[in-house]
């Protein structure tokens, strides 16, 4: 059994000082651009490569997360951001968007490819399909059991990295969008504004119904463990380096603990004590790993912090951050009058040799051993303490202090050179990087000619309901999508009927909407579903809004149309690229603006949610539940904020997790007025009714024939069509 990475988080680099000391054996961490934690102090590029230097001394890693959705205007940053972190050891990266993962496996391919959380991977078959891309690590999402992981690492065959300890997310990462439709402040982007932290009123009642308890698995480290898991996660890089310092200590002694002797794992109440007092919110929980959700997982009455122990805080600092671990060295110095000063230095089975100046004969003080040893072994700020001097030289000799110095310096970074693998300073490592980037640089990619769907725009509708589906199939539309949730036998049977017995022409293209999420638990479903998509001529194809059922449908051999959904995000022509091999149509994100859509429009086809209420989360825990009882029954909930915003709550007791929706419906009417976004437009309807549905279907076919009026709804949002997000 090879023994589990305990990775720490790092926000600057007191943080991966303080961790490496404290027994971490790989950091992540991030540079001034491409980080999921836009606020944290975040790192240079010079204190990265002295941080990677720092780290492969003790033969520790560090990761580098490039875990946000970059915008096609961002990309071109990207090669000058990674090239002097690849060229100086950076062990691996951390990604989130799609294309940057295929820019990077192209570009990098030396460089290993971790799949963020935020790619939201919920089971062996998404695993499958990043492996098969290049991925070698996964971290998928923080709601699978640990049952559940450990099928995705047995029968994906690639390694595994779960988080065991941390602030946790109530939504699925990646499938959040309540920060940046609320506030503009985009999760996806690094800025999450918490909105979940906030109270809102359900059942009569204020709470805290989306406030996750943090997440502690000190106690169940043998589980995690002995199910092969293959890289322990501390969350954590907005807080202090103490905090990092502190949680890694903790779970270093205990894990250390496990693999010497498992039958005598007991954690000691202090220990726990001492882990609530770093930074905890309010409680704490062991997550997902044995249970699917529960009231007992929410702090509903307050998610504030606990607060820290100060003296705790204190020692931790002296401890790891002010003493920092340093390579223990051996010094031998030879000083021989008429021949050049001599240091050796031993580190384990390693010896380095440098030389200085040449030693005299003093004309006047002599230096003495003493001087020798007190000038050599200063090693000051450097990675190494040096423990222990032997000194042979003639009597009567001299050399310049600032020739002793320097005999160290050389001997230090021959040293250095030795235990991490590099051969030349860091600010060599930059110049080199700098000359080599012409050569290697790719060239931008030019601007695609725009030819989506030749002009046309058309009109399709994704319906939840009966009645939403007959108003559609009677008002002529040329797509209807499906919800799942209209896949059951006696509504399949009625479609079927009519389409059976219509005697129309032109009869509505049907795809079926795949779920949003799904998990090993769901795949006879999933199969129910396929048998419905493949059992008629008048099924055109899907609707897919996850990895899973892409990887699913590939191993069907699929050959009807595949469409993804707003939420398989595309920010840059390269996610396309990425896409279009899986494919036939992508749904546009719902937080570009227009001139940002413009930018990766080309001739691959693009499609526009123009109308509806769409998902701000989607959750395993469940609203219901957590403030009530769980009735085994799909419908709706409802939840009002401060400022008595309503909104509705989709609880899907079929595939076990929450949608909730925006408080009001996206609609790009205005846009239309102006110009019409070309291609496929769709409007999804959720809760509305038969007539409401023919209401809105009618408006918007007036649009597209140039009849601008206003709608019958009142409220309603542009979402980020207009000012994007940062």
């Amino acid at each position: 059994m090879n023994k589990v990475e305990l990775l720490a988080p790092a926000g600057n680099y007191e943080a991966l000082v303080g961790a490496i000391s404290a027994g971490a054996d790989a950091v992540y961490l991030a540079g001034n651009a491409f980080g999921a934690r836009a606020y944290a102090e975040n790192f240079t590029q010079e204190q990265i490569l002295t941080g990677i230097q720092y780290a492969h001394l003790f033969g520790k890693k560090v990761y580098l997360t490039v875990n946000t959705l970059v915008k096609e205007k961002e990309f071109h940053q990207l090669y000058d951001f990674l090239f002097p972190l690849y060229d100086g050891g950076i062990d691996g990266v951390i990604i989130q968007d799609l294309g940057v993962f295929r820019y990077i496996r192209e570009h990098f391919p030396n460089l290993s490819l971790h799949v963020s959380t935020q790619m939201t991977i919920t089971g062996a078959l998404g695993a499958k399909l990043l492996k098969e891309e290049g991925a070698e690590r996964i971290v998928p999402a923080r709601e699978l059991s640990l049952s559940e992981i450990k099928e995705m690492k047995d029968e994906a065959g690639i390694e595994v990295e779960t988080f065991i300890h941390g602030a946790m997310c109530y939504c699925y990462s990646g499938q959040c969008l309540f920060s940046s439709i609320l506030g503009g402040r985009s999760g996806n982007r690094g800025r999450c504004a918490q909105p979940c932290r906030l109270p809102y009123q359900t059942n009569k009642q204020e709470c805290y119904p989306l406030s996750m308890k943090d997440l502690c698995t000190i106690r169940d480290l043998p589980a995690l463990i002995e199910a092969g898991i293959d890289s322990f996660k501390i969350e954590g890089r907005m807080k202090k380096p103490e905090y990092a310092a502190g949680v890694v200590s903790i779970y270093r002694k205990y894990i250390d603990l496990y693999y010497e002797n498992p039958s005598k794992f007991v954690v000691s109440e202090k220990d726990i004590r001492l882990l609530e007092s770093l930074y905890i919110r309010s409680d704490i929980m062991n997550g997902y790993y044995f249970k699917h959700n529960g009231k007992d997982m929410i702090t509903l009455t307050s998610p504030s912090y606990n607060g820290s122990n100060d003296l705790l805080l204190e020692q931790i600092r002296r401890d790891y951050i002010q003493n920092p671990k340093k390579k223990e060295l051996y010094a031998y110095v030879r000083m021989q009058i008429g021949e050049p000063a001599e240091l050796q230095l031993f580190c384990d089975d390693i010896q380095v040799t440098a030389y200085e100046g040449l030693v005299q004969e003093a004309m006047k003080q002599p230096i003495t051993k003493e001087k020798i040893k007190e000038q050599i072994g200063k090693s000051g700020t450097s990675f190494f303490d040096i423990i222990s001097i032997e000194v042979e030289a003639d009597d009567d000799i001299f050399l310049p202090v600032s020739t002793m110095n320097q005999l160290r310096r050389n001997a230090l970074q021959l040293m250095q050179q030795k235990l991490t693998g590099t051969n030349v300073s860091i600010s060599e490592q930059k110049e080199i990087s700098e000359k080599n980037e012409i050569s290697k640089k790719p060239s931008p990619m030019k601007t695609p000619k725009r030819n989506v769907n030749n002009g046309k725009t058309s009109l399709h509708v994704l319906v939840n309901t009966m009645d939403q589906f007959l108003t559609a199939f009677h008002s002529g539309m040329e797509r209807i999508y499906l919800d799942k949730e209209l896949l059951t036998k006696s509504a399949f049977d009625s479609i079927t009927d009519l389409y059976t017995k219509s005697g129309r022409d032109n009869l509505p293209q049907i795809y079926i909407a795949y779920p949003y999420i799904v998990r090993s638990k769901d795949l006879t479903k999933l199969n129910e579903l396929f048998q419905y998509s493949n059992q008629h001529n008048f099924i055109y194809g899907v609707l897919v809004r996850n990895p899973e059922t892409i990887q699913f449908l590939k191993e069907k051999n699929f050959v009807k149309e595949i469409v993804t959904d707003t939420n398989m995000y595309i920010f840059n022509r390269s996610a396309i690229e990425f896409l279009k091999n899986y494919s036939s149509e992508c749904y546009l994100p719902l937080e570009l603006n227009k001139h940002e859509i413009l930018d990766i429009t080309g001739e691959f086809p693009l499609s526009t949610l123009v109308y509806g209420y769409f998902p701000m989360m989607i959750s395993a825990n469940c609203i219901r539940k957590t403030t009530g009882d769980c009735m085994s029954v799909p419908g709706y909930e409802t939840m009002k904020d401060r400022y008595q915003k309503e909104f509705w709550v989709y609880t899907d007791c079929n595939y076990c997790y929450n949608i909730l929706y925006n408080s009001v419906p996206l609609s790009l009417h205005t846009v239309f007025k102006k110009t019409v976004p070309e291609g496929y437009c769709r409007l999804d309807f959720t809760r509305e009714s038969g007539g409401e549905t023919a209401s809105v279907i009618r408006y918007f076919s007036d649009l597209l024939n140039g009849n601008y009026y206003e709608p019958d709804y009142k409220e309603f949002t542009t979402g980020h069509y207009k000012r994007g997000v940062e």
